[in-house]
């Protein structure tokens, strides 16, 4: 008696077996997915005759090899398409922006991307994106979903996923041996090549991301200067006012005051102000410098941190002064939340607030109320007011600046900065360095207004720098070690009045002189308390870039 054969379905006939749909994904990913990363390779001049293509072609192999024994491991019927989905659109929207911005994908970025709000993402939204995430996302998601995959016994498909990833890791090894001395020179002198590799450079760096926890207790927070202490006012002196103004994406370079070629800074030429050239920022983003250049540890030990500290804020409260944090961006990253706030994106007013967005005077208007609202007692000792610009920040620098500010035409009205000229980008950005010499210039009157029952100054640095183009670079964020020095050199410019000066004791020829020297965002820290004769353990007078610059009378 013969048994006869179970007919095979017409579906099971024409689907496709699943490892078929890992190679080919990997395939396409691997290739049109990593657009970005082959025109960069393309450019290298290492990458040139039989040898260089090798590597090429290496390269790209070991990326298939790599997407395929990743996606091994999520190869089961309910898991399959789900995940490929990710891969594919995680690629879409990777390719998009590096190749429109010249950015990288790494741990930096993805926390960017984590604390960006609404007003700051739709800045991003274009229809160049959209088409982009629709060819090279949405178009092979269909193919996907449209494709039947055979289904497989559980020890079926267990055997292919176990046999896919010893082969890939089997032709990794090979092809790597094979290619290594030109991969090891490659990847050493083009380090930025690793963070294109699309899209395991986000899922790398959001895997950094998520284990920050396991390495940093972020739910305790350290105090720091809690001994910290005001000195006395000496009879007729007055109470200090210091305005810090936080800037952001500002450039040294586009300062007129620094040398730059155009007028941007008239209003701040007139002046008697004093401007750092040599300084240099913290990180390559808001995120990473704000909280950076606010705490006592500096930048290498701040990066290496295993838990969080109070920060700069928090030693001048401790002193008893009286501060005040007032944001027209996107929040102060957890250094200023312990003092009174004021933030502006609520609010309402006729010129200079639109669409959920303010310019930067937004911040003066009722600043004297908002500073009698705080404790006598503390206005006694001194006043520190922050103001957390809104600056250049990007892409749509266009709205930034109120019309009357639009010095430098044409300007670029896209946020989509790959499509407008150099020139363009270049005018936009740098109207909003003149709206920013208004906004300081406009503080400054604010502060001689107040020089009759107070001593005030005003410190500005900026948080980073920005790309316009360069090497067809835009914006900023790119890993502090292969990002260019224009994302990380920052105007650092301060102005005191007279009585400041006299009760500080400062000189400003001696300050003036250190124009070209090497500085940091580790000198903010000490800088601050030292213009406000602050005391506490946690002070480091050498990296107080007033400290002498003081008369010892």
């Amino acid at each position: 008696m013969t048994t006869k054969k179970r007919p095979t379905s017409a579906f099971q006939q024409s689907a496709w077996h699943p490892n078929w749909i890992v190679i080919l994904s990997s395939l396409w990913l691997a290739t049109l997915g990593n657009t970005p990363l082959w025109l960069q390779v393309n450019k290298l001049p290492e990458v040139n005759g039989v040898r260089g293509m090798a590597f090429a072609v290496g390269f790209g192999v070991m990326i298939i090899a790599a997407t395929t024994a990743i996606l091994s491991f999520f190869n089961w019927r309910s898991l399959l398409k789900p995940v490929v989905t990710v891969f594919f659109l995680s690629a879409a929207s990777g390719a998009y922006f590096m190749m429109s911005y010249g950015i990288v994908i790494d741990s930096t970025m993805i926390t960017n991307v984590v604390q960006t709000d609404t007003k700051e993402a739709l800045d991003l939204m274009n229809w160049r994106m959209l088409i982009s995430l629709l060819l090279l996302g949405i178009l092979p998601c269909w193919v996907l979903w449209k494709t039947p995959v055979r289904s497989l016994r559980w020890s079926q498909q267990a055997g292919s996923n176990l046999i896919a990833l010893v082969a890939s890791l089997i032709v990794i090894v090979a092809v790597l041996l094979a290619i290594f001395q030109d991969y090891s020179s490659i990847m050493r002198n083009h380090t930025q090549l690793r963070y294109l590799v699309n899209p395991l450079n986000s899922f790398y760096a959001i895997g950094v991301v998520a284990a920050k926890p396991f390495q940093r207790d972020n739910q305790t927070l350290l105090p720091i200067g809690r001994d910290a202490q005001v000195a006395q006012l000496k009879p007729l002196e007055k109470p200090p006012l210091l305005l810090l103004v936080l800037g952001e994406t500002a450039r040294m370079g586009n300062f007129g005051v620094n040398g730059y070629e155009r007028a941007t800074t008239p209003e701040l030429a007139k002046e008697s102000i004093i401007s750092l050239k040599g300084v240099m920022s913290c990180g390559t983003s808001t995120a990473t410098s704000v909280p950076c250049m606010f705490s006592h540890a500096g930048k290498e030990a701040f990066e290496s941190r295993t838990n969080n500290y109070e920060s700069l804020i928090d030693v001048l409260n401790h002193a008893g002064l009286a501060v005040l944090w007032i944001d027209n961006q996107s929040g102060c990253k957890g250094v200023c939340e312990r003092v009174p706030q004021a933030l502006t994106k609520d609010l309402k007013h006729p010129t200079l607030c639109k669409n959920g967005e303010c310019f930067d005077e937004i911040m003066l208007v009722d600043l004297d109320q908002r500073i009698q609202a705080l404790p006598a007692e503390r206005r006694a000792k001194g006043v520190v007011v922050i103001m957390h610009q809104m600056g250049s920040h990007g892409p749509a620098y266009y709205k930034r600046v109120p019309d009357t500010f639009k010095k430098f035409q044409p300007e670029c009205k896209s946020n989509a900065l790959q499509d407008c000229s150099r020139e363009q980008v270049v005018n936009s950005f740098d109207n909003t360095i003149v709206y920013t010499d208004y906004f300081l210039s406009q503080a400054i009157q604010w502060l001689k207004k107040s020089e009759a029952t107070s001593a005030p100054a005003l410190l500005y640095v900026s948080d980073h720098g920005e790309s316009l183009g360069e090497n067809n670079l835009y914006l900023h964020g790119l890993p502090y070690r292969v990002a260019p020095d224009v994302q990380k050199r920052v105007p650092w410019i301060s102005w005191f009045s007279p009585r400041f000066e006299r009760q500080s004791g400062l000189l400003s020829t001696c300050l003036k002189n250190k124009s070209e020297t090497a500085l940091t965002h580790d000198n903010y820290f000490h800088s601050v308390l030292g213009l406000m004769n602050v005391s506490t353990e946690v002070y480091q007078e050498k990296l107080d870039v007033h400290a002498d610059c003081r008369s010892k009378s």
